[in-house]
């Protein structure tokens, strides 16, 4: 298997064409073969390697079904892991590095006597803090970047090309900042909404004279916030990403277009989103919850002076353990489901054919 091709299956060879009519026989052992993904003159697949015939990647070339995009994904990350696992383990690890390094300064250069006069661990706890919440910013920020190569990394991988994390990298050349921008002002919108939301919360709790009022008004006004949440988030705030970096476009076009992909789509998209977020956060969780188990005893063991530190230790491995599958396996979903949409709304797959040699440009 070579780096830029995933078929055929080891010792599969596909059938020659026949000589012409009147035309001597080549040797045997001779015959010419015709690549992979391209049939020869004369030869047709049989119905059963149909499918074949139009899958050159990691993905069928036509509309996808939900285990056509898990299936996907998982082959994704397999084929890629420096591009998109390894991506991901380098931005959490870098990004938490930081609060690590803060923690354990202060565990061994504050003296014993100091950590247990009351002084001590408040300087330490509010400086281990503010370097966890820069390392969760950052980490941020990284996994933004990273989304952005996995979707390079899944149309590569859709016309069977495999992407290095340079070449990932530097697919993303001219848009990084456009990118960074897209999820600020998504995040940004996020954040206006829910505070003009707890703001109507505010005026009606003093405006009510009693109880009845606020209960009625959050009956009424929380399904709503969530369906108005949850639509936003699928029309809005879910394809530009992909669409930003694989087209050319900018940050509010990239905001259109996902509008535009998604629309008729809507139940579809978000069964599969919600799904993707279900089995990440349960990922997460089976991944965490040992090493936080662990971390307790440990702690408890070591004493209260590295309580922190132990802390912040099972907290940074928790996060790069997470990111190795989370952020990669949500981001080649997403990406998927902006290529399935752009297949089934714009005869996509027949550029990817001609991308991957499968029909004449």
């Amino acid at each position: 298997m070579s780096g830029s091709e995933w078929y055929p299956p080891p010792g599969h060879v596909p059938p020659a064409s026949p000589p012409p009519p009147g035309s001597a026989a080549p040797p045997p052992g001779q015959e010419p073969q015709p690549a992979w993904g391209q049939a020869a003159q004369g030869w047709a697949p049989p119905p059963g390697m149909l499918g074949a015939a139009h899958k050159p990647g990691a993905m069928p070339l036509r509309p996808l079904g939900l285990g056509d995009i898990y299936d996907a994904a998982f082959r994704i990350i397999r084929f890629n892991p420096k591009a998109t696992v390894g991506s991901a383990v380098l931005v959490a690890a870098v990004a938490m590095a930081l609060p690590l390094l803060v923690t354990a300064a202060f565990t061994w250069s504050v003296d014993v006597s100091v950590a247990q006069s009351g002084n001590g661990p408040g300087t330490a706890e509010l400086a281990s803090t503010s370097a966890l919440v820069v390392g969760l910013v950052l980490q941020w920020v990284g996994t933004i970047l990273v989304t952005g190569m996995i979707a390079h990394v899944t149309a590569a991988a859709a016309v069977g090309q495999r992407l290095s994390l340079g070449q990932a990298w530097r697919a993303t050349h001219g848009k990084r900042w456009r990118l960074i921008g897209t999820s600020l002002l998504l995040a940004l919108g996020w954040t206006a909404l829910l505070a003009v939301y707890i703001g109507a919360w505010f005026v009606v709790v003093l405006a009510a004279d009693g109880a009845w009022p606020v209960v009625l008004w959050g009956l009424l006004t929380v399904p709503a916030f969530i369906c108005v949440f949850l639509w936003l988030w699928i029309r809005v705030g879910y394809l530009p990403v992909p669409a930003l970096m694989l087209e050319r476009v900018g940050v509010f076009a990239a905001l259109g277009r996902g509008f535009r992909l998604s629309h008729r789509q809507f139940w579809r998209i978000f069964g599969i989103a919600l799904l993707t977020l279900l089995i990440t956060g349960l990922a997460g969780q089976v991944l965490g919850t040992p090493l936080v188990l662990i971390g307790e005893v440990a702690t408890a063991a070591l004493g209260p002076r590295y309580e922190l530190l132990g802390l912040v230790v099972v907290q940074a491995v928790t996060t790069v353990l997470a990111a190795a599958f989370v952020a990669p396996f949500s981001g080649a979903v997403t990406s998927l489901q902006y290529l399935d949409q752009r297949i089934r709304k714009e005869a996509y797959d027949v550029e990817l054919m001609t991308q991957a040699g499968i029909t004449a440009s």
